[in-house]
């Protein structure tokens, strides 16, 4: 089953829009930004696992992509006052949506390029 281009749009919109949030939260952390940039691209880190396999590949690169993981992290770091991994979870939270607006959706287990979003760079 394919996702119309309209339903897409709205998905990426939406990631976006939670990327900008992620953000602003993320201004009122009092942690550098600096960090910030240290650990925007740390998810992709979860890439590593598709040297396994797809099906092990696609399962990592998804639970980290999730917006579940960064909550969860938020959740616990204010439960225990660990402002720094509050910020962190903005930051996680950020690439998440980053990701989203631009057409990088979870990954399917028949290859890296397969996306819920579709394909990454739009071929059919």
């Amino acid at each position: 089953m394919k996702t119309d281009a309209s339903t897409i749009f709205l998905q990426r919109l939406e990631g976006g829009a939670f990327a900008l949030i992620a953000l602003w939260l993320y201004s009122f952390s009092g942690e550098s930004w600096w960090w910030f940039l240290l650990f925007i691209l740390a998810p992709y880190l979860s890439m590593l696992a598709y040297s396994a396999g797809p099906r092990l590949g696609s399962a990592v690169y998804n639970l980290v992509h999730t917006w579940v993981a960064p909550v969860l992290l938020w959740a616990v770091a204010w439960y225990a006052n660990a402002s720094f991994l509050i910020a962190l979870a903005f930051i996680w939270a950020a690439h998440i949506g980053i990701d989203r607006g631009l057409g990088y959706g979870l990954k399917l287990q028949s290859g890296f390029r397969d996306t819920h979003l579709g394909p990454i760079g739009g071929d059919s």
